[in-house]
């Protein structure tokens, strides 16, 4: 598994998926390798719930540091081989003639619509449209996580891909113990986790709620390499608001179940990036979800969800799920029963299914 940051998994999508895949694969029998960013975990270990990892430099610039990584970590396999690879992110399209030549099967998960992505300029935008060709054109299976996100790569490229979204984990009755510790209970606030990203659209939560009547406080979980400008930007909606409290980043497994188990809501403002580990969470915690209207929401939460486009629209949902808490419980119950849809026992299933119909014997 390769073109992540790596596990353990503490950042997004490809290493949530990377982590529960690559872990039950290890319980199936197989040998799973994983490469890993240098600094992703405290001391760099070498291994992690079975998995082997091989952890290697990274170039600390934005625009540079997902290809520099994988063009090193692409070095490692080409002389340490694999009956298959799994590339993470159509970003890392210009490797895959290297894997290919090796004669490893490589399946590409593509991923969202990167070049929506606010961050990249007109040059990262046209790099990410090649890139996205590239994948159909050099991969030997292609992944995506959203039935949208299928669709997009036969509409534009007549390709066909394996469906395979993310896992949500159902939480059950979780407890709110921890809760205390930043000054919450149960069923008292509102809940954003989210990569402090412009696409993310955690400005117009912030706005949204700034503009609404909710008493209940709006707690902002996230963050994000080289985004200052616009973590300074979204706090500055917030300021002289003391209902809006930012926390940065929460790597506490247990608390982060808590806080989704306990939010009155959960605000996703995800609009690109295909089916969202978050989102599932939340569901699988139970907890009523309002979000960004954009089709990979809406095939998560169909009619049990509540959508916004706008500030305006946002504050209006959080006036009313304040006014009707139990309807929000009764939502978020439903939304419990569909996350489990979402096994991550079947994504490993099918990761594995894929795998052994990719794997061609060495000399074939």
């Amino acid at each position: 598994m390769i073109g992540t940051r790596g596990v353990p998994a503490h950042y997004g999508g490809f290493e949530t998926a990377v982590e529960e895949v690559g872990r039950r694969l290890v319980e199936r029998g197989h040998r799973v390798r994983v490469y890993c960013r240098r600094g992703n975990a405290e001391g760099d270990p070498t291994e992690h719930l079975g998995m082997e990892l091989v952890t290697l430099p990274v170039v600390k610039r934005r625009s540079l540091e997902t290809l520099a990584h994988t063009a090193l970590s692409t070095a490692h396999l080409l002389r340490h081989r694999t009956d298959v690879a799994f590339v993470f992110n159509s970003a890392n399209a210009p490797l895959l003639p290297l894997i290919r030549a090796a004669r490893i099967p490589v399946a590409t998960h593509v991923d969202g619509l990167e070049w929506k992505r606010a961050k990249w300029g007109p040059v990262g935008q046209r790099y990410y449209r090649l890139a996205e060709r590239a994948s159909v054109l050099l991969s030997d299976a292609l992944i995506a996580d959203a039935q949208g996100i299928a669709d997009y790569y036969q509409d534009k490229f007549g390709a066909l891909s394996d469906l395979i979204s993310y896992g949500a984990p159902v939480l059950g009755e979780a407890s709110s113990d921890r809760l205390p510790e930043l000054g919450l209970q149960a069923q008292g606030y509102h809940l954003v986790v989210a990569r402090m990203e412009p696409e993310n659209h955690v400005h117009v939560i912030v706005e949204g709620y700034v503009q609404s009547s909710a008493r209940r406080p709006l707690v902002v979980v996230g963050s994000a390499p080289y985004a200052d400008e616009y973590i300074a930007r979204t706090q500055q909606l917030a300021a002289g608001d003391d209902r809006v409290r930012f926390v940065g980043g929460v790597y506490d497994q247990e608390l982060l179940d808590q806080l989704y188990a306990g939010a009155l809501t959960y605000l996703h403002g995800h609009s690109v990036g295909g089916t969202n580990p978050s989102l599932l969470r939340a569901i699988g915690a139970g907890t009523a979800t309002l979000a960004y209207d954009v089709n990979f929401n809406r095939e998560v939460l169909r009619e049990d969800g509540g959508y916004f486009g706008t500030a305006a629209d946002l504050s209006g949902l959080l006036d009313r799920a304040e006014a009707e808490p139990a309807a929000m419980a009764v939502r978020g119950q439903r939304l419990a029963a569909r996350a489990r849809d979402y096994d991550w026992d079947d994504v490993a299933q099918a990761y594995e299914s894929l795998a052994t119909r990719l794997h061609r014997p060495r000399g074939r």
